[in-house]
């Protein structure tokens, strides 16, 4: 489980270490190009329910943390997803992963947040 620090946070925002590694890839551009917007989830299990969503701003201090050493393979798919959501008004939703090759040719969604 790797986790997103937020502007110094004492509250670190814990995401599935893939699910953060496709985040990264998208943030990460974003902000280079010096573009603001924001990030929304939905409440793991165990947690109140409810959402969340941040304001991210190139002078806000963000750090991606992981606990597995090596990055994983990426889904060019999920990324174009991820920065499809960015571009539009309610910026980045993070969705599920859709893994393309599930039995008889079904498409399944993997959980990415906990």
């Amino acid at each position: 489980m790797g986790a997103l620090i937020y502007d110094d946070s004492e509250h670190p925002i814990f995401i599935e270490d893939r699910a953060l590694a496709h985040l990264k890839v998208v943030i990460a551009t974003k902000l280079r190009r010096q573009e603001s917007f924001t990030l929304s989830w939905r409440h793991p299990e165990g947690q109140p329910v409810g959402r969340t969503t941040i304001w991210l701003h190139p002078s806000i201090p963000l750090r991606f943390v992981f606990d597995e050493p090596d990055p994983p393979e990426l889904n060019a798919d999920w990324i174009e997803r991820l920065m499809h959501s960015a571009n539009t008004t309610g910026g980045i939703q993070l969705v599920d992963e859709i893994v393309e090759d599930a039995p008889e040719g079904e498409a399944s969604a993997q959980a990415t947040t906990s």
